[in-house]
């Protein structure tokens, strides 16, 4: 079963086989917990979204069109998932500065890798929406412009805009953190 496709297994489970619900499962939890983190930016919320997105999965099997690719499908559910949690929890649409963890680290821990990481990660904490939630499609996943496009409901230029101005504004943040620390 484990050399089927993620479409074929999809299907497979929509008419009843929970071993097909399985196997997709373990394909992809990893990417998609890794996505909600990402989007959520903290564990206990982000544990939430998660299974609900694999509720809305559960849910929603016997209207997955094999035609589409599945793993653009499961990120699509999970995306609007996490989109409609963040409207419920903002609804200006912006993130309150107060409410954006503060995790710098002092000058002597800013030489290990690992804090650079979570420099990184509050960094993208401080993107647009958008922006992150292209930008982690790209990182977690890997998937190409056009299936961003399709997950986030966009042209594929608008996709590839969000990316880039990510990217831009992520080499800005890290500049002044840079500064600030140094």
């Amino acid at each position: 079963m484990r050399e089927r496709s993620d479409e074929q297994l999809m299907k497979s489970y929509a008419n009843g086989n929970m071993e097909a619900f399985e196997v997709l499962y373990q394909r992809h939890r990893g990417p998609l917990y890794r996505y909600v983190l990402r989007l959520a930016g903290d564990p206990a919320t982000a544990n939430d979204l998660y299974q609900g997105s694999w509720e809305k999965v559960i849910k929603a099997r016997s209207r997955y069109k094999s035609s589409a690719p599945f793993k653009a499908w499961l990120f699509r559910i999970a995306h609007n998932h996490v989109m409609d949690h963040h409207r419920r929890k903002y609804p200006s649409g912006e993130t309150e500065p107060d409410e954006i963890p503060d995790k710098q680290a002092g000058p002597l821990e800013q030489i290990s890798v690992e804090n650079r990481k979570k420099d990184l990660q509050n960094a993208i904490q401080l993107l647009s929406t958008e922006q992150k939630d292209t930008l982690i499609l790209k990182i977690e996943t890997g998937l190409d412009l056009q299936t961003i496009a399709d997950v986030t409901g966009v042209n594929p230029e608008t996709a590839k805009s969000r990316l880039r101005y990510a990217v831009r504004r992520l080499k800005q943040i890290m500049n002044e953190q840079g500064h600030q620390d140094g």
